[in-house]
């Protein structure tokens, strides 16, 4: 799933998830550095319920992956926090952006990845900025290439780009 922020690309994807009758196993990227952060992660997880096996994986994506027991459903939110994470901890984005694709071909569990569009505003100011839009374009290239669908989300309404909705 992508798309703008508040697009609705989150709760479209909790519902498809919803619609298997799998266990269903949630991978946070989140972290709580403020009180404003720690309340969008409690509702989202009010939102989605207590039927949710949630790994926390703000820097490990590949570890998480990794832990997930064949039979489950998956939902990675989001692949833009995570980016984030691993921008300000100086990784190399390259070699940890390919090992994430790695990681998703190999989960024993079907994946969906909810990330952020941010090609579609303007140049931004400063050099980091710029830095992290072109780092998150070329993610998202490359787990759009790597996935059998690959639905945007807009205002709540999804538009197929790549595959069939179940």
């Amino acid at each position: 799933m992508i798309g703008g922020a508040r697009s609705g690309k989150s709760r479209f994807a909790e519902g498809l998830l919803r619609q298997t009758a799998r266990p269903r196993s949630y991978i946070a990227t989140a972290q709580a550095w403020d009180d404003e952060m720690r309340a969008r992660i409690s509702a989202h997880q009010s939102d989605r319920g207590a039927d949710w096996h949630t790994l926390e994986a703000p820097h490990d994506l590949c570890g998480a992956l990794a832990q997930i027991p064949a039979g489950h459903v998956v939902l990675l939110d989001c692949a833009t926090l995570w980016l984030t994470n691993r921008m300000l901890a100086e990784a190399d984005l390259e070699t940890e952006s390919a090992a994430m694709i790695a990681a998703l071909q190999s989960c024993a569990a079907p994946v969906v990845v909810v990330t952020n569009e941010l090609g579609w505003s303007i140049v931004p100011e400063n050099a980091l900025a710029r830095r992290f839009r072109d780092a998150q374009g070329r993610l998202n290239q490359q787990l759009a290439a790597a996935a059998g669908l690959v639905v945007t989300v807009i205002a709540g309404l999804p538009l197929v780009l790549k595959g069939r909705l179940p």
